[in-house]
């Protein structure tokens, strides 16, 4: 799952999108490099999450899983490709 996009189900936060950048037993912890930068992230119980089919391009993803530095700006940059994508999608 790491690396995943995910939104929130549940929570103040409802329907905001993320990055699943851990996990840990039914727990995920998640970015959005604004809010929540890659150094706090957002612990969330699985069940309280909707993963969507996409992830982070191959390189972050990489580095997520390898536990290196990943910088809020990437985050953010994943997102917002994500949101552009998804909006050409529901014009065309």
């Amino acid at each position: 799952m790491i690396g995943q996009l995910a939104t929130s189900r549940a929570g103040h936060d409802k329907d905001r999108l993320y990055v699943i950048v851990a996990q840990k037993d039914d727990d995920v912890y998640l970015c959005d490099g604004d809010l929540r930068p890659p150094d706090k992230p957002k612990k969330k119980r699985r069940k309280h999450i909707q993963p969507i089919n996409t992830y982070v391009d191959h390189d972050l993803r990489a580095r997520l899983l390898g536990g290196e530095k990943v910088y809020g700006e990437e985050i953010k940059h994943a997102l917002k490709q994500y949101m552009k994508q998804a909006h050409i999608q529901q014009s065309g």
